[in-house]
């Protein structure tokens, strides 16, 4: 089949609406969160139950990309039911496809606990990780399998596409996109209508096209769940942005170490390509674009827009000075726009729907919604998506569930490697870009990684300044040198060895490198330092003067022992020691062997709050002084 008319499309869409579908459908998420819990066999298992039972014309199975609720995984949902099974194994399946498949009774051992009390939440609608969500990109998720254009456009995909080529100039669609207050989802936040309308107004014929989907920072995975859901909806964003600005090939770079998005997306090119919405006349217009995927060259600054061009050219993806931007002159000389994914996403919605849509939600200069990665210290975590605007403590407290029972969140790192730490104090803060610039991060792609109080802020700093130092280019002296020595006096403190100086060198050095860095990476990689700095600045300096990590992380400053008179003797420490180091006998007091510890904290994590009886103390290093 190849649609060379917008009316093939409209047929083909009825065509599908028609086809009967079985009276339930069990949906299996199986992104590479899923896979990694064991989605895969779960699938296999209630294949074989549907099978046994010949209840495939009443039962069916949706296998789709993650729903967002990394911390149930695998997990399944009953439709037309909305039952929701979290955290399932193999051996559910019988029960699954006998008593909610052919029955349609639901099975409460099965329902996913959440709440105080551990109260189950019956149906998805239920569960508080989605109360606070608005799911505009993320929803459509649970309906699509991402092997299956036939889903995709069941559901209105390619209408926009449509609507574009043949009621709308290119223009018209730029005015759309400026209307709708789209920024770039990246992490710049660069009004995607305006970068648009630079590569219109570019001289020269030949025009490009590239989705960016080098997401490095650690804890990330907003494009990785997009490609890997709905990797269909890229493509649309893509085309019509190129008929747009003129464009007349595309290119989608993905990062290598996503296997799984990158055989998605593929295939996706593959299936738009055989029926006619790539390639040449798309849909019988006069318009045409084909698009290529490429696998990152594996470097965190592959994610730099200058870089990325360097990567696709095949070279070593190096950052290169601006002016000319990509806008001007990028791809093989080409003006060029560069797009994260998730902003490529939002293209087909907003030409659809309006931009009054589109702008209905968010807050001030940042409108529409939001994926982050929620991750670190927190009960739920997962993809989310909110407006923009919506207050941190929305995402950390109500759609997070809030800290880890016994603990205290201390602090929200956003932007990534890029960003800074925010402390619970700044949780009012609104994510949007210039409310978290002002507070002193950013917004970065969205990956949001949450600390309680058993995170040393100076020892998360450490490891930020030390991923940027491992992933710099080299290009420039000020990242290459200046993320190296940061690293260094870092290690200094965590390990009892800094002299107060190294406090005015810290920050000294950090302004240096933000300030005189070539790229955006290497002008950002200090925020983590500059942040913690203004924010828990008493850690630093309990580190230098005090020979003690408040927080019980950092080893060469940290002892553990046992408090006798509030140890029950209930054995927990002991059994969570690695080394053997906790003796005890049951309902007695333990004691920690200080000569065998190896200071892990793994007792102090286990302790009942209740009880409180292993202590944080100091290993008795020589004290320091810090000028007033």
């Amino acid at each position: 089949m190849r649609l060379a008319h917008p009316g093939h499309l409209a047929d083909w869409r009825a065509r599908l609406l028609e086809e009967a579908v079985p009276e339930r459908i069990l949906v299996v998420s199986a992104g590479t969160c899923g896979r990694a819990s064991g989605a895969m066999p779960l699938i296999e298992a209630l294949r074989t139950e549907i099978e046994a039972r010949g209840l495939g014309e009443r039962v069916g199975l949706r296998v789709t990309g993650c729903h967002g609720y990394c911390e149930a995984e695998p997990n399944l949902v009953v439709e037309p039911e909305g039952y929701f099974y979290g955290r399932l194994k193999p051996a559910d399946a019988a029960e699954i496809v006998d008593r909610t498949g052919r029955q349609g009774r639901i099975i409460e051992r099965l329902t996913y606990p959440v709440g105080p009390g551990g109260k189950p939440a019956p149906r998805l609608k239920d569960l508080p990780f989605y109360r606070k969500q608005v799911q505009r990109l993320t929803e459509s998720h649970l309906a699509i399998d991402p092997e299956r254009i036939e889903d995709y456009v069941s559901r209105g995909g390619y209408t926009a596409l449509s609507k574009a080529l043949f009621e709308m100039t290119g223009a018209s669609v730029i005015e759309e996109i400026k209307a709708s207050g789209l920024r770039g989802r990246g992490g710049a936040g660069f009004p995607t209508g305006l970068k648009w309308q630079m590569v219109r107004d570019a001289s020269g014929r030949a025009k490009s096209v590239v989705g960016n989907a080098d997401e490095g920072d650690p804890g990330a995975y907003m494009d990785r769940g997009l490609l890997e859901g709905n990797p269909h909806s890229i493509l649309e964003g893509m085309i019509i942005g190129a008929y747009a600005v003129g464009a007349s090939e595309g290119w989608i770079y993905v990062r290598a170490e996503y296997p799984l998005a990158v055989a998605n997306i593929r295939r996706a090119v593959g299936q738009a390509r055989a029926i006619g919405l790539l390639g040449e006349n798309i849909l019988g217009s006069e318009f045409g674009l084909d698009i290529r995927v490429v696998q990152g060259a594996g470097a965190f600054v592959s994610g730099e827009e200058t870089a990325l061009i360097a990567s696709i050219e095949g070279r070593r993806p190096h950052p290169r000075p601006r002016p000319p931007y990509p806008a001007q002159s990028g791809l093989d000389g080409r003006p060029t726009v560069i797009n994260n994914v998730e902003t490529w996403a939002n293209v087909a919605p907003i030409i659809d729907r309006g931009s009054g849509w589109f702008a209905s939600v968010g807050a001030g200069k940042s409108r529409g919604t939001k994926i982050f990665s929620l991750v670190g210290r927190v009960r739920w975590t997962g993809l989310v998506e909110v407006p923009m605007g919506a207050p941190l403590r929305d995402i950390l407290e109500d759609i997070g569930g809030g800290p880890l029972a016994g603990r205290t969140l201390k602090a929200v790192q956003t932007g990534g490697p890029s960003g800074g730490c925010l402390p619970a104090s700044s949780f009012d803060v609104k994510v949007d870009y210039e409310d978290l610039a002002r507070a002193g991060s950013i917004m970065g792609s969205g990956g949001l990684i949450v600390l309680d109080d058993r995170s040393c802020m100076v020892d998360v700093a450490r490891y930020f300044i030390g991923f940027a130092a491992e992933e710099s280019c080299g290009k420039c002296a000020p990242c290459r040198i200046g993320t190296r020595r940061l690293r260094d006096i870092l290690d200094r403190i965590v390990e009892g060895r800094a002299e107060p100086e190294d406090l005015e060198r810290l920050e000294s050095l950090a302004r240096t490198v933000r300030d005189a860095s070539l790229c955006g990476l290497g002008r950002t990689s200090a925020n983590p330092v500059l942040s913690t700095l203004r924010y828990f600045r008493a850690e630093y300096e309990a580190h230098i003067r005090d020979r003690r990590c408040p927080a019980g992380v950092c080893r060469a400053l940290t002892s553990f022992s046992i408090a006798a008179d509030r140890c029950t003797g209930c054995g927990l420490c002991r059994k969570a020691c690695p080394v053997e180091a906790i003796a005890g006998r049951p309902k007695k007091a333990h004691a920690i062997d200080p000569e065998r510890c190896v200071r892990c904290g793994a007792c102090f994590d286990v302790c009942p709050p209740a009880v409180k009886a292993v202590r944080i103390g100091t290993t008795g290093r020589k004290k320091g002084s810090l000028r007033p």
